[in-house]
């Protein structure tokens, strides 16, 4: 593993919204990274980053208070690393400046995901991914790049599977997520609409499911990520929950495990070998709880700092082989805190090499 002898300068765009600020919430006192610049819209910028946020959770870092809010532009942001908070609405075009400005974009924004050539990665699952980078830049001629994470429900679901389909062979799952309102962003849901409500529908986000966790799940031929051949089939709902992304799995094998042999699986997997010592890895990567009635948002949400996936309820299923119950951090491991994993990720393989700020 490559540990670098100075920190990286790093910047966050979409700094002044709840993402954004999970990131800045992260990356004080980071040991790998700096946090030098923020950006945001054209309404905040000029401003101070403590006059331009409404901050939401916590204190706010002193040292990011006095930062000038910058524009969302290569040529105002200057520094290597680029942490894109960035809603999708506005994400594509301006990574993809970033990128060919020479920068390495790590994106929480659904543009790019399912581009072939470029990964969308969850380090202990499928860090290998990583390797598009040089596929991608030999395509678009970009001598930055674009590096995505999953979807926040799918986040959960994948940690959940891989394991389990790397000795059994995942066939189909029925998946029905129960999502936090901190994956709304801010303001988010309106009060009046959730609570004492479930809200049987979130804009775009089963076919997210549907198709990213394929591709998570898939394996990369030297060229592009062959997807999984898993059926799927997802419901996706928002719940009057903060914080904590919660996925009820039921799922069919190739090789059906017991739940005896499914859980001892899960218990001892660390995932790609990478990740094992870098800073925002948590370990365990997954926290089996053999209580009928976890995992909980509201007691396993912070689990591994809020990078662990907790899993529980693992037995078997009338209609497929086994089900299972997992959850984890929807803001955390499933948006800022993932995107820095990929970060350090890509630090300790020696993929940053010659990256420099302009």
């Amino acid at each position: 593993m490559t540990t670098p002898v100075t920190r990286w300068p790093v910047a966050v765009l979409g700094a002044t919204g709840a993402v954004g600020q999970a990131f800045i919430r992260l990356l004080a006192g980071h040991p790998w990274f700096d946090l030098v610049e923020v950006a945001a819209s054209e309404r905040s910028a000029g401003k101070s980053y403590a006059t331009a946020t409404r901050w939401l959770e916590g204190t706010m870092p002193p040292a990011v208070a006095g930062l000038e809010v910058k524009a969302c532009t290569p040529e105002q942001v200057t520094a290597p690393i680029v942490f894109s908070a960035l809603d999708s609405s506005v994400a594509g075009e301006v990574e993809a400046a970033f990128a060919a400005a020479g920068r390495l974009v790590l994106s929480n924004a659904k543009n790019y995901r399912m581009d072939s050539d470029v990964p969308l990665v969850i380090p202990e699952v499928n860090g290998d991914h990583l390797e598009l980078l040089t596929q991608q830049r030999a395509n678009r001629g970009w001598p930055g790049g674009i590096v995505t994470n999953a979807n926040c429900a799918v986040t959960v679901a994948a940690m959940a599977l891989a394991p389990l389909h790397e000795a059994y062979g995942v066939t189909k799952v029925f998946i029905t997520t129960m999502q936090a309102v901190s994956g709304a962003g801010y303001p988010g849901v309106p009060s009046l609409d959730i609570l004492g409500n479930v809200i049987p529908y979130i804009g775009d986000e089963e076919p997210k499911i549907e198709t990213e966790l394929v591709k998570l799940l898939g394996t990369y031929d030297g060229q592009t990520i062959v997807p999984a051949p898993i059926l799927m089939s997802a419901h996706a709902n928002r719940v009057p929950v903060e914080h904590g992304h919660t996925v009820c799995l039921s799922v069919a094998f190739e090789r059906a495990p017991t739940p005896e042999q499914a859980l001892e699986t899960l218990r001892s997997w660390t995932g790609f070998a990478a990740v094992q010592g870098l800073p925002s890895a948590p370990v365990p990567a997954l926290i089996v709880r053999e209580e009928q009635d976890r995992p909980q948002a509201r007691r396993d949400v912070n689990a591994g700092n809020g990078m662990a996936v907790t899993i529980g309820r693992v037995r078997e299923d009338n209609l497929f082989d086994l089900r299972l119950v997992a959850m984890a951090h929807n803001v955390v491991r499933g948006a800022a805190g993932g995107s820095i994993l990929n970060a350090e990720l890509l630090v300790a393989t020696g993929r940053l090499d010659g990256l420099v700020a302009s």
